[in-house]
C-alpha cells in the first residue's frame, strides 16, 4: 500500500477501535469523577496543593466520596444506565485520541518516506518527533519540544526492537 491518505484514516480507524477498547477497560477501573473534592480540615492545605493516590474503583467504597450518597440512592437501573453512559463517553474519547496520534504519525510518517525515498528508522523518528510537537504544541513552545524528543524517543525504541527481532 503506496497511498498516505489510505494510511492515515486506516491508523486512524485502528486506533480509534484500539483506543476504544483501552478506554472501556479504563472505565471499569477508574473511579468516577465527581464535581466537587471531598472535604478537609481547615489544617489540611488546599486539595491542589496535595498529591492524591490515583485509585481503582475496586480499591475504594464509593461511601465518603461527594455525589456518592445520591448515585446509591438510585435504583438500580438507572445506576446501571449512568454507569454505562460513563463508560461509553470514555471509551468514545480515548479512542478520538488514539485515532488522532496514529493518524497524525502514520500520514507523516508515509510522507517522510515518500520525501526521503527510503524506508528507516529516522522516517519513524521523524514522525515521532512531529506527532509529538504536534500534539503538545498547544502548551506552549517548551512543552512542544519535549513532545518531540519523547515521542521521537519512543518511536526510536520502538522501531529499533521491531527491526531487531530476527
Amino acid at each position: 500500500m503506496e497511498s498516505c491518505p489510505v494510511k492515515t484514516v486506516i491508523s486512524g480507524g485502528m486506533g480509534f477501535g484500539l483506543g476504544a477498547v483501552f478506554g472501556l477497560f479504563m472505565a471499569s477501573v477508574i473511579l468516577p469523577l465527581f464535581p466537587t473534592p471531598p472535604p478537609h480540615p481547615p489544617h489540611a492545605p488546599p486539595h491542589h496543593l496535595t498529591r492524591m493516590k490515583p485509585q481503582m474503583s475496586y480499591d475504594t467504597p464509593m461511601t465518603g466520596l461527594p455525589g456518592a450518597a445520591a448515585l446509591q440512592n438510585l435504583p438500580l437501573k438507572e445506576q446501571l444506565k449512568r454507569g454505562f453512559k460513563d463508560m461509553g463517553q470514555r471509551s468514545y474519547s480515548t479512542g478520538k485520541n488514539f485515532a488522532l496520534v496514529g493518524s497524525i504519525f502514520a500520514g507523516t510518517e508515509c510522507c517522510i518516506e515518500g520525501f526521503r525515498a527510503k524506508n528507516d528508522m529516522y522516517n519513524g523518528i521523524s514522525a515521532g518527533c512531529v506527532t509529538g510537537g504536534v500534539l503538545a504544541a498547544k502548551a506552549g513552545p517548551q512543552a512542544a519540544a519535549a513532545g518531540c524528543a519523547g515521542f521521537a524517543a519512543f518511536s526510536a525504541a520502538i522501531d529499533y526492537y521491531l527491526r531487531h527481532m530476527d
